[in-house]
């Protein structure tokens, strides 16, 4: 209502305006009621909701955007958007926005124009990708070990035939005899071809043809004994901490002990002034909430801390690529290793570091619900064992035949040779028929055009059950090389061999020990 002073005809008199307000107040209440409603939503969504004026001022927040970046709300709205964003920012794509104390957040934006107690302003939805930027990064960092090891497993098969060869003929060489000196120098040309082998099966571990051979088994013994052996001769000081309680895990014991190595190593050379390396492991149990790329169960969690320098934050994320080192002489497959040791049996590994605080590794394995069998005592045999019996040796590198089949004329056995499945088929068919079968075979996983062992063994067992099978390869993406009884061989032998591991295998097939 107004009101003015003015007369009716000759008397004083007010005059008064209505206006019907209604709809305003209609307006009103609806608009009040729409931020309520709008608050109500923007305080309970799980993305970041923010309102920026013409000046990118910040004049409304929900509680997760200032919680994203480490403020309470009031904080907040003391900020400049723009200032926030690190590098340029459109709509839908993905920034980095800088939070309290320096921290960054992975996000992507999504704004619009909007009205803001009628004011022109724009509403910004920044939503939090820094887990699923982990998950591409995890996806990357897989695929780029995937492809090297195509390539480094065909590599480690070519030098492993050549070590096999390399091995086997220096063995054999000691095993005839050829004076001190002579020896001396096969001893020598040994210990190289091992460390040779010892590089080839790095390269493998993180191949297709790494697989594991998992038996369930206690991981105090692995640890406690790698973790001893690698800081040995160093100034630091290795403090092992394992609860007896510990579940079992189902694991290649040899790679899981190759990781812990690497792991240490990796600290004792990060600390050449001297430090302390701890290493302790616990019971955990994983849920879908825990934010790691594992399926929710049972772990065992080891934890490898070292009191160093710490990682340089821009080589944080490179530290498990191959080839990829700091250190002079190094070779850059140490903890590229261990990554694909660990995603190979289920498991992962992600690290903590801090400048001047050292570091720490975090390495989850699956825990096994079996219970563990108790411990037979192996006895090892170094030296060659003599043996009688008649042996085929399949393999198609004529190389390998060769040394092999020297190494077991030389021990006892009658030895013939086929170069592929079809002919060692052939062979074994005519002895069998002459009443003079072959007492072992020896069959070669891979044969590049021509049957391998993989279809030679069914046909064999198919011509003779009772025939007595032992695989072998130097490189294999195939199950067989680490569960060889479930395809009927009776044992397996790794190339390269020396003639120890060749004789032994042989003999205890021969005689079905």
């Amino acid at each position: 209502m107004r009101t003015v002073k003015t007369t009716w005809g000759e008397e004083s008199a007010v005059l008064a305006t209505f206006r019907d307000v209604t709809e305003r107040k209609r307006v009103e209440k609806e608009l009040r009621e729409s931020e309520q409603n709008f608050r109500a939503l923007a305080d309970n969504a799980k993305d970041g909701i923010l309102i920026t004026g013409e000046d990118a001022s910040i004049v409304y927040s929900n509680l997760r955007f200032a919680d994203m970046l480490g403020y309470n709300v009031n904080e907040v709205f003391t900020k400049d958007f723009n200032g926030m964003i690190k590098g340029d920012a459109e709509h839908g794509e993905e920034v980095t926005l800088e939070g309290k104390g320096g921290m960054t957040v992975p996000v992507e934006l999504a704004a619009s124009r909007t009205l803001w107690h009628g004011v022109d302003a724009t509403i910004v939805i920044v939503r939090n990708i820094a887990e699923r930027k982990s998950r591409e990064d995890e996806q990357l960092k897989a695929s780029k070990l995937e492809s090297l090891g195509t390539l480094a497993g065909g590599i480690a098969h070519d030098f492993n035939n050549l070590l096999t060869a390399i091995i086997g003929n220096v063995s054999l060489a000691r095993l005839l005899g050829c004076g001190e000196r002579g020896t001396k120098a096969l001893n020598d040309a040994d210990n190289a071809a091992q460390r040779a082998k010892d590089l080839t099966n790095q390269l493998l571990t993180f191949s297709r043809g790494g697989a594991p051979v998992k038996s369930v088994t206690s991981i105090n013994g692995i640890v406690t004994d790698s973790a001893s052996f690698s800081v040995l001769g160093s100034n630091i000081k290795c403090e092992i901490k394992l609860p007896e309680d510990l579940a079992p895990v189902e694991v290649d014991a040899g790679q899981i002990s190759q990781v812990v190595h690497n792991v240490v190593l990796n600290a004792v050379q990060a600390m050449p002034g001297g430090g302390v390396i701890t290493i302790s492991a616990e019971n955990v149990s994983l849920t879908n909430e825990s934010g790691l790329p594992l399926s929710p169960g049972r772990y065992l969690r080891i934890d490898i801390r070292d009191t160093g320098p710490g990682i340089p934050e821009e080589h944080i994320g490179k530290v498990f690529d191959p080839y990829f080192t700091t250190k002079k002489g190094g070779s850059g497959l140490g903890l590229a290793t261990v990554y694909s040791v660990v995603k190979n049996h289920d498991g992962y590994i992600s690290l903590d570091t801090k400048p001047g605080s050292g570091t720490v590794f975090h390495i989850y394995l699956p825990a096994s619900d079996t219970e563990l069998a108790p411990q037979k005592a192996k006895v090892v045999e170094e030296r060659p064992s003599i043996g009688r019996g008649r042996v085929l040796i399949m393999d198609d590198e004529e190389m390998i035949r060769d040394i092999a089949g020297k190494i077991l004329v030389e021990l006892g056995y009658e030895v013939d040779y086929a170069a592929n499945g079809s002919e060692a088929l052939e062979k074994y068919r005519v002895r069998m028929e002459a009443g003079s079968p072959f007492d072992a075979v020896i069959l070669d996983l891979t044969i590049p055009a021509g049957m391998g062992g993989r279809e030679a063994i069914k046909k064999l067992l198919e011509l003779d059950p009772g025939a007595r099978a032992i695989v072998s390869s130097g490189y294999s993406n195939d199950s067989i090389m680490s569960e060889y009884a479930r395809f009927g061989f009776k044992a397996v032998i790794a190339k390269p061999y020396r003639i120890a591991d060749l004789s032994n295998v042989v003999r205890q097939v021969v005689e079905g020990i």
